[in-house]
């Protein structure tokens, strides 16, 4: 065999070694889940009513969500709950499918991750004592200590009209910093604040609804990894599915006592 032909096969082979390798880290990209069959979702538990726990089992509207647009997608379900703080880097790390958390879709998140279509709007408040009569819009928290997780679209709000955010791991804790008086308020969503009351028997805090002409209804979206559009197509239709059936609705109106999917 000649020289030229010794390159000529020798080029050939690596070529086609190349080809194998580019076809395998392809197939490995597109993979829709991380395990076969199976869509593992990341969320907190600990925030009512979207996900929480009674008597030891995880409940609550996004765990619903999650099990039928799960069952609709043709997979079966495991939860992990993870503190927020690890959440979305759980996700780049891999440790789950998707991201099911009352997750706003802002515009920095959307740049780095993929969402589904909105499930709810959400709408912001601010909570405080009942006794409170010095907040009646949200341009009065300037200079105010207004808690709120740390990351999320709440405490960018609380930046936005220059309160003094304090980072507050959970809701339940957010309540409590408002009665210890070591903040004047929180900013979260209404919806969860009128299960909070309905659930706690509240009668010592209020919300303020903050107008969508200061900060708008927030889209909520499930949250997953750019470049898996297989999944994201497989979830969009299950919830579009959801929506037209009733079923999203009627989870909505299960846990929040009135219909958020609308905006």
């Amino acid at each position: 065999m000649s020289w030229f032909k010794k390159i000529s096969l020798f080029a050939g082979l690596i070529a086609i070694s190349v080809g194998l390798v580019a076809c395998s880290n392809q197939k490995s990209s597109s993979s829709e889940v991380l395990h076969k069959g199976t869509l593992t979702v990341g969320l907190e538990g600990t925030y009512a009513p979207y996900a929480y726990r009674e008597n030891g089992k995880l409940t609550g509207f996004e765990v619903d969500l999650a099990k039928a647009v799960a069952k609709k997608a043709g997979y079966k379900i495991k939860f992990v709950p993870t503190k927020w703080d690890s959440l979305i880097a759980g996700l780049g790390a891999k440790k789950f499918d998707i991201v099911i958390n009352d997750i706003a879709m802002t515009p920095e998140r959307k740049k780095a991750y993929a969402f589904s279509t909105p499930y709810i709007y959400s709408k912001s408040a601010l909570i405080m004592k009942k006794t409170n009569n010095t907040i009646k819009s949200a341009k009065d928290i300037k200079g105010l200590k207004i808690a709120a997780a740390t990351g999320t679209a709440n405490a960018d709000n609380v930046k936005k009209f220059g309160g003094q955010n304090v980072s507050s791991t959970d809701f339940s804790t957010a309540m409590e910093l408002i009665r210890q008086n070591r903040v004047v308020a929180a900013m979260n969503s209404k919806e969860a604040f009128l299960y909070y009351q309905k659930s706690q028997h509240v009668t010592d805090l209020k919300y303020m609804e903050v107008p969508s002409s200061q900060i708008a209804a927030q889209e909520i979206g499930i949250m997953m990894a750019k470049g898996n559009s297989s999944l994201q197509k497989k979830i969009n239709k299950a919830l579009n599915t959801l929506k037209e059936d009733g079923t999203l609705s009627q989870l909505s109106k299960k846990y929040f006592d009135g219909d958020i999917t609308k905006k």
